[in-house]
């Protein structure tokens, strides 16, 4: 058996987080000992490993909470589980594209300062100032 704190240094997941993952239902409520303190049994640790994987990999607690479901009956088909994956990797990829036009404005707007001149006349300000400078919408 685990205490709360001992779960939280084998998985590193925060203390407060493994309390707001049992109050949403993604990890079972832990035993309490005659001292009202949280003990967790190896499928605990196990449930809380997957959870802090999942979300590492950006799973919404939605998803991680379809998954458990999934995970919790073997019996079932897997296709649920790949189109959440494959939901996932597509938010993924379309983050990662915001994230490329996110990098080009921020490389032609920081091009557009040498710091040499007056904060009067920075292009960096200026184009924060008004979003009419940048290249495109982001």
């Amino acid at each position: 058996m685990f205490s709360i704190g001992e779960l939280s240094k084998r998985t590193k997941v925060k203390v407060p987080t493994i309390r707001y993952y049992e109050e949403m239902g993604l990890l079972a409520e832990a035993e309490r000992t005659s001292g009202n303190q949280r003990r967790y049994d190896k499928a605990g640790l196990e449930r809380l490993s997957f959870i802090r994987h999942a979300r590492d990999l950006g799973f919404s607690i939605e998803a991680i909470s379809s998954l458990i479901e999934l995970q919790d009956h073997p019996d079932r088909s897997c296709d649920a589980a790949s189109k959440i994956a494959s939901s996932q990797l597509a938010d993924v990829r379309d983050k990662i594209k915001r994230l490329k036009l996110l990098e080009k404005e921020l490389k032609r707007i920081s091009s557009g300062c040498d710091g040499s001149g007056l904060t009067e006349n920075c292009y960096v300000l200026a184009s924060l100032a008004d979003h009419e400078l940048c290249s495109r919408e982001h």
